[in-house]
């Protein structure tokens, strides 16, 4: 897809003042955005390549901010994630799962992220354990990823869930594999994940941590548990190569790229959405609905369960395939990624191939403080 010549960076710095005027941003919202308006700009200090051998001086680069929520950084982190994960991946298909909150509960996951979301992730992952515990007999390997976002940036938390078609028995012995189209009943699942939740949404606000009159959180489990909740297994992947070609795309996906984005004027900004459709709004209005996908401060949005929670469990299901556990790879270098995504090499000059000399281009360090240093921790 060709690049588009918008930038969420360009809207948030237009717009961020209005958008603070009628809606207060959390600390973490208002890093996010300072760090995407600062990212690859002179303030973040980058580098100049200059060839010593034919003279030629490239323009400057500059770094990134690394913030999860930006859209310029997610390709080297997603990389990276996905030469790790290739190490542990078990050698068998793996399904894809989808649990999605339900309506009633999007407005208590705005108030209280951290708490509704940590509490569906376990939710799913805790369903999908005991249900492959009690009808296959066998512990499952999980990777979990967290989505809060539709194409058009509503809020719609969703966890993804990739799933080992088969598992370890119970004693450690072997690994019983599932069948080749089918590993769980959708119904049951959904009502163990319904359950599960609703114990959890029970437990926070025993804690304190829902602050709810008897009556709002009477009501609003009554309505939970007449629901159906959605849930839904599709097909297996046929390699796992596949499977973290797929799975790549979404643990580190942001609620909007760039690439999306169509027009963006003073007055509206217009986006792809899906299947052809397009999405317009306020400026003021499209950053009210990006920055309800900042995460908290910390949070673990990918997280692993079951046999890729437990290396030694991991390495009885390899052996168990007959397939040990390889030795850690060393981590790849920037460039070395960046060489394998785009085929060049930037440790060389364009021109002559000659090695580049690298001139360092410092950090403004007064926005650096000002506006991307670490929050505190909260006292436990």
């Amino acid at each position: 897809m060709a690049r588009t010549p918008f930038d969420l960076a360009d809207i948030v710095d237009r717009h961020r003042g209005a958008l603070e005027t009628v809606q207060p941003l959390s600390s973490t919202q208002g890093r996010a955005l300072s760090a995407i308006t600062l990212c690859r700009t002179a303030a973040l200090g980058g580098h100049a390549g200059v060839c010593l051998a034919c003279g030629l001086q490239e323009d400057p680069s500059y770094n990134s901010c690394r913030n999860r929520h930006c859209p310029k950084c997610q390709a080297l982190a997603q990389e990276r994630w996905i030469a790790k994960r290739a190490e542990a991946l078990l050698g068998v298909p793996h399904f894809h799962g989808v649990f999605t909150l339900p309506e009633d509960l999007r407005a208590v996951a705005r108030r209280h992220p951290r708490e509704v979301y940590d509490a569906l992730l376990r939710s799913a992952g805790e369903a999908l354990l005991e249900l492959g515990r009690s009808r296959l007999k066998a512990t499952l390997g999980l990777t979990l990823v967290l989505h809060t976002w539709t194409r058009d940036l509503r809020l719609h938390p969703h966890v993804h869930a990739l799933i080992s078609a088969g598992g370890l028995t119970q004693d450690g012995s072997t690994f019983m594999r599932a069948k080749e189209k089918f590993l769980l009943h959708v119904k049951p699942l959904a009502r163990l994940f319904k359950g599960k939740m609703m114990d959890a949404l029970r437990g926070l606000r025993k804690r304190g941590a829902l602050p709810m009159s008897d009556g709002a959180f009477g009501a609003l489990m009554a309505s939970l548990a007449k629901q159906d909740w959605h849930v839904y297994l599709k097909r297996p992947f046929s390699s796992p190569e596949r499977v973290l070609a797929y799975l790549g795309r979404y643990t580190h996906r942001v609620g909007i790229a760039n690439s999306r984005l169509l027009d963006v004027t003073e007055a509206q900004v217009t986006w792809r959405t899906k299947d052809g459709r397009t999405a317009t709004l306020a400026p003021v209005d499209f950053l009210r609905r990006f920055v309800q996908h900042v995460l908290p401060d910390r949070f673990k949005k990918i997280r692993h369960a079951g046999l890729y929670a437990s290396p030694k469990a991991l390495a009885q299901a390899k052996a168990g395939l007959g397939s040990p556990l390889a030795p850690p790879t060393p981590p790849r270098s920037w460039e070395e990624v960046l060489r394998l995504l785009t085929g060049r090499d930037v440790s060389r000059c364009d021109h002559c191939q000659a090695p580049l000399h690298r001139r360092l281009i410092p950090p403004e360090r007064s926005l650096v403080r000002r506006f991307l240093s670490p929050i505190p921790r909260s006292p436990p």
